[in-house]
């Protein structure tokens, strides 16, 4: 299965620049389908960027995230060839994750 998480991360001298887009529904929990029936919430609720190991960026969701997210964050102390790795966990137990190689 392909993953549901495309990053670019470029270096431009100590600083790293990072943008994802990650598919994923991020239902509330609010909205109902054609028949009427509330559709069940389903969204991501932690999102973490780690660069060699050590996180650089953190984040825990709720319901209030648009589908298919997209980030964009810079961190310094990175270089060109380290891993960045990716990951997310949603509320039903569904995981992804990624690593990228920063150019």
């Amino acid at each position: 299965m392909a993953s549901s998480i495309r990053v670019r991360a470029t270096s431009n001298g100590d600083i790293t620049e990072v943008q994802t887009l990650i598919q994923h529904p991020m239902d509330t929990g609010l909205v109902k389908d054609a028949k009427g029936e509330l559709i069940p919430a389903h969204y991501i609720q932690e999102l973490k960027f780690a660069c060699n190991g050590k996180d650089v960026f953190v984040a825990n969701w709720g319901t209030a995230i648009s589908k298919d997210p997209y980030v964009k964050f810079s961190f310094k102390s990175a270089k060109k060839g380290d891993d960045l790795k990716i990951s997310w966990t949603d509320n039903k137990g569904g995981s992804d994750e990624t690593t990228a190689k920063i150019a």
